[in-house]
């Protein structure tokens, strides 16, 4: 017999889905039921001439049971289903979960391809992730809508779109471009080397985790970048339909088989069809024979030719999941073709492309980077279809393009080639600081020993240069921060933190520290701070020890980056030169300059819970007239920003403050100031907000 699926949990799933006992099939082929039992459980094989009769009493054919790669019950369509409307009248108008995120295609490449790195499986192998753009026009788009019973869905979306609210809207709009314009846009994220949708539908495991349930993180590895289960919403948020589709190969066998596992999940806003009211969500699956309401939805095993019908076909049997967003658009481009007045939509899938590979390249250059001890953790790709025909060829992305400096300082310390000091071009000096990690059930504290590289930045290739870049064992971008306080004349760097076990497994209290790391990253994991779970699990304060942290690695660069003595007594001789000290005055431009703007911010809060920002202003040619004020307020999701007074403001460099506005030196292209928020003027504690500096460049302070 073939072995697409095991005889026993295939013949069991065939007598679930027929209503039919061991006992109903014992009588049908004349035999016991201990019999039957035993082929259930592996203990013994039907011979030839009784799988005829397995074959009859089935109502199927010797192939079906001979291959075992699809169900005997013809009565059992894929189908969707619908959760009804709450008995108690409740509503809910969207997921929540899906507002936590922008419906951006460079937030979903960050947090899918996060996802995907931490169900990393063989760990001596990089994880394979490719992204595939895919626009449907006419007859492909036809067939692809009854692919996913769409008549079916069609009345649900247009009672939730007719509904006056943000996802209903969403959705309104949605259809709209597909009916007007006759094309739809799938984004396929396609992962090799990972897990999988492993377990059960409904109970604890991978698939219940990603399809059923919220606020289920459910990661496999400790050092893993997501903690709190909502990064899966950004699936469902960046589809204008609210609709992903999903094929997994399995790296654990269900009920006996691996590959094509499929489901669809719908997510909708509460809405009232046919006088009949829905809650929300719905599945797209088999019926399931075990569930108290039949209609209930299971993920079913589909052979090749389905799988590729719902696009979802996949390269090859490595474990790995594909998810299919229906419709999906990108807000982020909806924005630059509003600023820029480029007649390109939202949709675009060339700008769409571009986009995913730029998200990639910034976020994951540390994980697409090997060294000589191994592999790099992560590959990933993109390209764009149109209609099954490629339009832009598959590009993998390439860290020394995206990101050349940082790459050769993580590649440096991976090869062991680092140095003390910068004395020639191309070099990459390293050193480390102290991470004292708080101990837990009362352990004592332990002093990790973070990794600061620093090289010298490339042309304006990796972006703002004189930057830090933080990470942990994921190797993903947590921050990009702003080297306060640089001598005049630095050259400009790059430089790169490795804590946890970035740093290395044999770091000093690497796994503690990579576990208090989780800890201070929010939702989004952007940045190390207080979060609610590093109160609960360490202490009010800990958060402190990451400030000491930021304070110690901006220290270490400055030195690191310092010039000789001879040299930077020469640069500073050169720099006055090129400065207009007594004798003719320049005469002042006369036409009007763009104001000064807030290129960079530092902040921490201090003992007092006050914010403590230091900001640097870029002031274009001849913009040193405007009187800019700087303008606290606190960071919301939504409604206006509270704005927080200033108990402390004063000048750091190229300016003076005069009653709360900036006033620039003449001919200077850039300043610094610093302040201290007044922490009487906080609504809520500093260590439970966010911060937001603004310049306040109205004409009416302009000198």
């Amino acid at each position: 017999m073939d072995t697409g699926m095991d005889f026993g949990p295939w013949l069991a799933r065939q007598l679930k889905q027929s209503k039919m006992s061991q006992a109903d099939l014992a009588q049908e082929i004349g035999l016991t039921r201990a019999a039957v039992s035993a082929w259930i459980t592996g203990r013994a094989t039907p011979r030839e001439e009784t799988i005829a009769k397995i074959a009859e009493a089935l109502g199927t054919d010797l192939g079906t049971i001979h291959t075992r790669t699809t169900d005997t019950l013809a009565g059992l369509p894929v189908s969707w289903y619908h959760r009804p409307g709450y008995a108690d009248g409740g509503r809910e108008f969207g997921n929540a979960a899906a507002f936590a995120f922008r419906a951006d295609v460079g937030v979903l490449a960050r947090e899918a391809t996060q996802n995907s790195l931490d169900e990393r499986l063989d760990p001596a192998q990089p994880v394979r992730v490719r992204y595939t753009l895919h626009e449907l026009t006419g007859e492909s788009l036809a067939r692809f809508k009854e692919e996913i019973r769409w008549d079916d869905l069609l009345p649900h979306y247009e009672a939730a779109s007719a509904q006056d609210q943000k996802v209903g809207r969403t959705i309104a709009a949605g259809l709209r471009d597909m009916y007007e314009r006759d094309r739809l846009v799938l984004l396929r994220i396609d992962d090799y080397n990972a897990s999988g949708l492993t377990g059960d539908d409904y109970e604890t495991g991978r698939f219940a985790a990603v399809v059923r349930r919220q606020l289920d993180s459910h990661k496999s590895m400790s050092a893993a970048g997501g903690s709190y289960g909502l990064g899966k919403a950004t699936l469902w948020a960046t589809s204008r339909l609210g609709l992903v589709l999903m094929n997994s190969t399995l790296s654990e066998p269900h009920e006996g088989r691996t590959e094509r596992r499929l489901i669809g999940r719908l997510d909708l806003p509460w809405r009232e069809v046919g006088g009949t009211p829905w809650a929300g969500p719905a599945w797209f699956g088999r019926p399931d024979p075990d569930a108290d309401d039949v209609n209930v939805a299971r993920s079913w095993w589909a052979d090749e030719g389905g799988a590729e019908r719902l696009h979802l076909s996949r390269e090859s049997s490595e474990p790995g999941t594909s998810f299919l967003i229906v419709g999906a658009h990108d807000v982020a481009s909806l924005a630059e073709e509003t600023e820029s007045g480029d007649v390109e939509d939202s949709d675009s899938v060339h700008r769409m492309h571009h986009r995913l590979r730029e998200a990639l390249g910034r976020n994951f250059w540390a994980a697409m980077t090997g060294g000589a001890t191994g592999r790099p953790l992560l590959e990933a790709s993109v390209r764009t279809l149109r209609n099954g025909e490629e339009i832009i060829a598959e590009t993998r992305v390439d860290p020394q393009d995206t990101q050349p400096s940082r790459t050769r300082a993580l590649q440096a310390f991976l090869d062991g080639t680092t140095v003390e000091r910068l004395t020639e071009s191309g070099q990459v000096a390293m050193t480390t600081v102290p991470l004292v990690v708080p101990g837990r059930a009362g352990r004592s504290d332990g002093e990790h020993r973070a990794v600061v590289l620093v090289t010298a930045a490339e042309d304006g290739d990796d972006g703002k240069s004189n930057r830090v870049t933080t990470m942990r064992g994921n190797r993903m971008t947590v921050r990009i921060g702003w080297v306060p306080n640089l001598p005049v004349g630095t050259n400009p760097f790059q430089a790169v933190l490795l804590a946890g076990r970035a740093a290395g497994e044999d770091a000093p209290f690497a796994d503690e520290a990579e576990a208090f790391l989780r800890a201070a990253e929010p939702p989004e994991h952007d940045k190390w701070g207080q979060t609610e779970e590093l109160r609960m699990l360490y202490s009010p304060s800990a958060y402190r020890r990451i400030a000491t942290l930021t304070t110690e690695t901006n220290r270490a660069v400055r030195d690191l980056v310092a010039l000789p003595a001879k040299k930077r007594k020469g640069g500073s001789e050169r720099l006055r030169k090129r400065l207009a000290v007594g004798g003719r005055k320049v005469a002042r431009p006369v036409s009007a300059a763009g104001p000064p703007t807030l290129e960079e911010l530092d902040a921490r809060i201090d003992d007092d819970g006050a914010w403590c920002v230091t900001g640097e202003i870029k002031v274009p040619l001849g913009g040193d007239s405007w009187r800019p004020v700087p303008v606290a307020k606190l960071e919301v999701r939504s409604g206006p920003r509270p704005v927080l007074g200033w108990s402390e403001l004063v000048a750091v460099h190229n300016c003076e403050v005069v009653d709360g506005a900036i006033h620039i030196a003449p001919g200077a292209r850039g300043a610094t100031f610093r302040g201290t928020t007044d922490v009487s003027t906080h609504p809520v504690r500093a260590v439970f907000s966010g911060l937001v500096v603004e310049l306040r460049t109205d004409k009416g302070v302009q000198a």
